[in-house]
């Protein structure tokens, strides 16, 4: 393996900063409530409404402004991403086996009940973001799903962003970001109850309040600045590999972006195609912050080394530009979304295509997988015997229990093993 270009792509986990001004903010905001939303509102984003919740007639007068074509757009990729929910749902099946005589056991797939969405708008309005979070949530049942975005600074809300989480299906829109807006879900503020799982990305004070937030409510994943990752080969194009690099780069300055390629011939010019579009790209100012402080390359000597450097980096956003997909996609096992060929874009994800996009960051996708329908159920177990079977299960319980020293537990068994043991029982 060789380093072609270094970067430094920080984990937002290793941010002791962020993590002391988050844990700060929160602690504020739990004391003193709306108060404290309302100066961090101000102090941010020069935004302080009598209402951080729009009503029906704004919601309304919100969706008039946005052009016909961008409805359309929207309905569009809303139906790919509830299309898609819905058939994960149908995989989602209860069961119920009897493993003995007498012993069923099964488990359900229960919906939370109020979930929190966050819809980012900091840098851009990405209202795509709306059907990612509240969609599956709908899917899988869930009654209640309050939504915050941010505003566009001092000037309110974009109407392309309402109309997309009213589309979703939100039960309120709040117009509210950052960490104000988590702690205003979580907490129940503003009249609101607090929601028993939040969802969405952001940038990383976001993520962090989640990870810290996490155990007050749930949340979906840790989805901190985004990444992508590209497996590159000789048949490669490199301004094709290029221009899907730089369209996450000019998310954030703290966008991880890396190239893996068995080709030094395509490492190269990629690199002068970076920078070529560079000149020309209008969010360059982002781009070029990204790419230089944060882009990688690997010249990999086999694909099986390509393959280990992939799985390590574990990224967000995989896509794979290389003349023989089939011998790397059933080997890859660490990544949020896979793009397979270069007819596939991330922006087809992020926007379109109806999969989702909020997906592990920071190396998460060695753990868990993105957002789905599945995140929003919780798979509960049950069991029922008869009572035959209680007292020989209960046999084994009590001997189980009483050489680990748990009297009380193996009293909880034995009682039963008398119980129905008694003649008067016998028959049933």
């Amino acid at each position: 393996m060789k380093l072609i270009k270094a970067g430094g792509h920080r984990l937002f986990e290793q941010d002791a900063e962020t993590a002391a001004i988050v844990s700060a903010m929160l602690i504020d905001l739990e004391k003193n409530g709306m108060d404290a939303v309302r100066k961090y509102s101000q102090k941010f984003d020069d935004w302080n409404p009598a209402s951080f919740c729009l009503n029906a007639d704004e919601v309304k007068r919100a969706i008039a402004e946005v052009p016909k074509q961008a409805i359309e757009d929207t309905d569009y990729c809303q139906k790919n991403v509830r299309v898609f929910a819905q058939a994960q749902f149908e995989t989602m099946l209860p069961l119920e086996v009897k493993i003995r005589p007498g012993v069923t056991l099964g488990h359900r797939h229960i919906p939370v009940n109020a979930v929190g969405s966050y819809i980012p708008g900091g840098r851009y309005p990405m209202f795509g973001s709306a059907q990612m979070s509240i969609i599956p949530a709908k899917v899988a049942g869930v009654k209640h799903v309050s939504a915050c975005t941010p505003p566009v600074r001092g000037k309110g809300y974009f109407p392309a962003t309402i109309n997309a989480i009213q589309k979703a299906g939100a039960d309120a829109i709040y117009i509210l970001g950052g960490v104000p807006a988590l702690a205003l879900m979580a907490f129940g503020l503003d009249g609101a109850s607090p929601v028993d799982m939040l969802c969405g990305a952001g940038n990383r004070f976001v993520a962090e309040a989640k990870r810290q937030l996490f155990g007050r409510c749930g949340i979906d994943l840790l989805a901190g600045p985004t990444e992508i990752l590209i497996i590159a080969d000789h048949t490669a194009d490199p301004s094709l590999v290029a221009c899907d690099l730089l369209g996450q780069a000019e998310h954030d300055p703290n966008s991880g972006i890396c190239l893996i390629t068995t080709s030094e011939d395509l490492a190269s010019k990629t690199i002068e195609e970076v920078e070529r579009q560079l000149a020309v790209l209008p969010t360059r100012d982002v781009a070029s912050l990204s790419w230089r402080d944060n882009g990688i390359i690997y010249l990999a000597e086999s694909q099986d080394e390509a393959l280990a450097l992939c799985n390590d980096y574990a990224p967000e956003h995989l896509e794979l530009h290389v003349e023989d997909f089939e011998r790397y996609v059933d080997r890859l096992t660490n990544y949020g979304s896979l793009f397979i060929g270069e007819e596939t874009t991330v922006a087809y994800g992020d926007k379109t295509i109806g999969t989702n996009h909020i997906l592990p960051t920071s190396r998460a996708a060695r753990y868990t997988g993105g957002v789905w329908v599945g995140k929003f159920l919780k798979t509960c177990t049950y069991q029922r015997m008869t009572e035959t079977a209680s007292i020989q299960t209960g046999e084994v319980t009590d001997r189980q229990c009483m050489l680990e020293g748990m009297v009380a537990h193996a009293l909880t068994a034995r009682k039963r093993v008398e119980r129905y043991s008694a003649p008067d029982r016998q028959s049933k």
